[in-house]
């Protein structure tokens, strides 16, 4: 994928910072307060990058997500994401969770009892806390016990959590809609 690099993109919810690297994307951050809180933010990971116009490649992923955060129906799980250094654990939860198309949702105990124990539902919300990929890997999309919202580590929390899944028309619980 060339040399790891990064660029700020505009987005139907803001202002948001993607990375990427000779083994794909690297980190995909939503937006912060100001774009060098979204720098600093997406290179927690990693340490920082040099902004660089991106890639061809780079530049369609962009745009796919911009289309999501526009409210098409677009299916990231083709992205190819960079994710050495992650732990074994956290790439089960993201493997799992990357299955989850715009529009539904699952809960951490979902996607714990698939990984074969209820009782890691706090550990998955833990791995998707850390989720350097946020929406092409789509963390927003996991919700707490009986839909509830739960928490959302991204600048702005729950409240930008509820926003893309409003975006993407998901419902939470046994509500037609979230507002």
């Amino acid at each position: 994928m060339n040399t790891p690099a990064c660029t700020l993109l505009d987005t139907a919810i803001g202002r948001c910072g993607i990375a990427w690297g000779p083994h794909g994307i690297r980190a995909f951050q939503l937006p912060e307060p100001d774009d060098e809180a979204t720098l600093h933010r997406m290179f927690r990971r990693g340490g920082p990058l040099p902004q660089a116009e991106p890639p061809a490649h780079v530049a369609h992923v962009i745009g796919r997500v911009q289309a999501l955060l526009d409210g098409a129906p677009v299916d990231l799980r083709d992205v190819v994401l960079d994710q050495s250094g992650l732990p074994e654990f956290n790439r089960r939860v993201y493997a799992i969770t990357r299955e989850i198309l715009a529009g539904q949702t699952r809960t951490y105990g979902d996607i714990a009892a698939e990984l074969g124990d209820l009782s890691l539902a706090r550990a998955v919300g833990q791995a998707l806390g850390a989720n350097p990929h946020a929406v092409i890997m789509p963390c927003h999309r996991v919700l707490a016990a009986r839909g509830a919202s739960g928490g959302f580590s991204a600048g702005g929390g729950v409240s930008t959590k509820l926003r893309i899944l409003l975006i993407e028309r998901a419902q939470i619980g046994a509500q037609p809609g979230l507002f």
